[in-house]
């Protein structure tokens, strides 16, 4: 038994090698070069179709694309576990330390497709508008019934994602002004988690990527009070105008190289924006 559990060992180390390091594998078609991709649940529907496309293309390439959320991903890039970090969120400054003192190197923060954070209802709610005030009050468990919003008598469910995910910092830093989620919210493991959970509950409402829209309804949101409703579009996120715009990222520790770079480079050419269109979220604008 001595000897198996060194050998499951050796194995694991060594897969933890090449998921750190952009390393190979050796299988029936020979040699590939191995890219690790980890991170943000809200990305990884695009990541995936980033990596399948650009697999078909570059046959010596294989791309392995797992989610867990931006703060998982994050982790992973400071402990040398992944090659690009995913992330719906910037990178904050005591993860940039952590990796100049675990890698010796500057992180590298690349913008790769655009997202319009969306606020979801089922799609028979007919609320037509709401402010991030009454988003806030929602959340903090302020406003529980949405009788308060022109709708019928019925108590206000509200879903979230969990602490690691960068949507979950986001809508905390850009709805809830930093302060703490009511205890009432209910946390899902990941976006469509949140999407099939108001999809299935009429009175609930949740937040997510604007490429999860089956079975809900994305509702426009007020930025400042007296303001105008604005629903997520390619026209209004690229022009900042929806309030609840973001970047979506790829991180790196140091400037990527070889195939890492090649990868990235394409993701960032016109073909793989274009990607972005067909998952449902949004290219970057061209300078």
């Amino acid at each position: 038994m001595r000897g198996v559990s060194l050998a499951l060992l050796v194995g694991a180390l060594v897969c933890l090698c090449f998921a750190g390091c952009g390393g190979t594998e050796t299988g029936g078609s020979g040699e590939r070069k191995v890219i690790t991709v980890k991170g943000s649940d809200t990305m990884v529907i695009l990541g995936q179709r980033w990596a399948e496309e650009y697999m078909n293309k570059n046959p010596g390439i294989s791309i392995q694309v797992t989610g867990g959320g931006s703060g998982t991903g994050i982790a992973a890039l400071i402990n040398g576990a992944t090659d690009i970090c995913e992330s719906s969120r910037p990178m904050k400054e005591k993860e940039k330390q952590d990796i100049r003192a675990r890698h010796g190197k500057e992180v590298k923060e690349i913008p790769v497709a655009l997202d319009g954070l969306a606020i979801y209802v089922h799609h028979s709610n007919p609320i037509q508008s709401i402010t991030r005030a009454q988003l806030k009050s929602i959340y903090r468990g302020r406003l529980s019934n949405w009788r308060e919003l022109g709708w019928e008598n019925a108590q206000i469910v509200t879903y979230s994602r969990e602490n690691n995910s960068g949507t979950y910092v986001f809508f905390k830093e850009h709805i809830l002004d930093n302060e703490d989620f009511a205890e009432n919210v209910q946390t899902l493991p990941g976006t469509a988690a949140i999407v099939n959970a108001v999809a299935n509950d009429r009175r609930s409402i949740g937040y997510g990527g604007i490429a999860y829209s089956s079975g809900i309804r994305a509702v426009p949101v007020v930025g400042k009070e007296g303001g105008e409703a604005v629903s997520p579009s390619l026209e209004t996120v690229q022009s900042g105008k929806y309030p609840l715009s973001r970047n979506l990222y790829f991180y790196t520790a140091g400037e990527p190289l070889g195939h890492i770079k090649e990868f990235i480079n394409w993701v960032l050419s016109d073909e793989g924006q274009k990607t972005c269109d067909q998952v449902g979220y949004y290219p970057l604008k061209k300078q």
